[in-house]
């Protein structure tokens, strides 16, 4: 049986649009704008013009020009250099998100006009990728993401992360990450990828350094993942996990301030 639209892998669908269906510039707009409006073409290229700009200048440029391109964009927003942007018009920024030196923020859901949500208060260290790419991504308030987090939902497997959460460099969040395998006829890279639920990490958890969390998993409110584990399955509010894969080490309680 042949797969939906939405069991397509993505690696897929991103190469179809690159290389497929019309001119070289059409292309570019599916891919890269999120629309084939002359208008918004030229806006963005403008954009673009100075998303390398360095200093001060840059910042300036960037924060007057730059909240246009998305689908809101609150006050105070900070855009650093070097970011880069995909379907600009489906992500929502809240007011004050600092977006750090060589960001990706890709919200390619053309089924959507909500692929990417970050919150008020919100800060993307240097290189983080947010990449909804037929998927949904929620950043509550107040949350810290750490140099070169990745955020990956695919496939309709979304990833929401409740407020208060942090982040450590290096993590790795994956909403859509497993393929079909059940054919043996098949290369497993065009079977589809499941449903698993996405993730869901809630309020106040913590996230060590190089955390992989796995499609199908909820953290719980107030949890914390040790630096290096590999989460591949749901971690009670206030648990301590850690370990390859995570596992129990011990639940938190209230400590004794004096």
């Amino acid at each position: 049986m042949a797969n939906s639209s939405q069991d397509q892998p993505a690696n897929l669908k991103t190469h179809q649009m690159a290389t497929s269906g019309g001119s070289a510039l059409k292309r570019y707009q599916d891919l890269i704008v999120g629309t084939r409006s002359w208008g918004r073409l030229f806006y963005f290229e403008l954009c673009m013009l100075m998303a390398n700009c360095p200093g001060a200048l840059g910042l300036f440029l960037r924060k007057l020009l730059w909240p246009r391109l998305f689908a809101s964009c609150g006050k105070g927003v900070m855009f650093a250099a070097g970011v880069v942007l995909r379907h600009p018009g489906r992500i929502h920024l809240g007011e004050r998100v600092v977006i750090s030196e060589r960001c990706i923020l890709d919200g390619r859901s053309p089924e959507s006009e909500r692929a990417v949500v970050v919150g008020d208060d919100v800060n993307l260290a240097n290189e983080v990728m947010l990449s909804a790419k037929q998927g949904y991504i929620e950043i509550g308030p107040r949350c810290g993401l750490g140099a070169r987090v990745v955020v990956h939902s695919v496939a309709g497997n979304p990833v929401t992360i409740g407020p208060d959460v942090v982040i450590g460099p290096l993590c790795y969040l994956a909403g859509g990450g497993n393929y079909h395998t059940g054919r043996l006829d098949l290369p497993i890279g065009v079977q589809g990828i499941k449903d698993m639920g996405g993730i869901k990490i809630q309020a106040g958890a913590w996230l060590g350094a190089g955390v992989y969390v796995l499609d199908g998993v909820t953290v719980g409110q107030g949890a914390i993942a040790a630096a290096g584990a590999v989460v591949a399955s749901d971690v009670p509010d206030l648990a301590v996990v850690g370990g390859v894969p995570a596992k129990l080490i011990k639940m938190r309680i209230e400590e004794d301030s004096a």
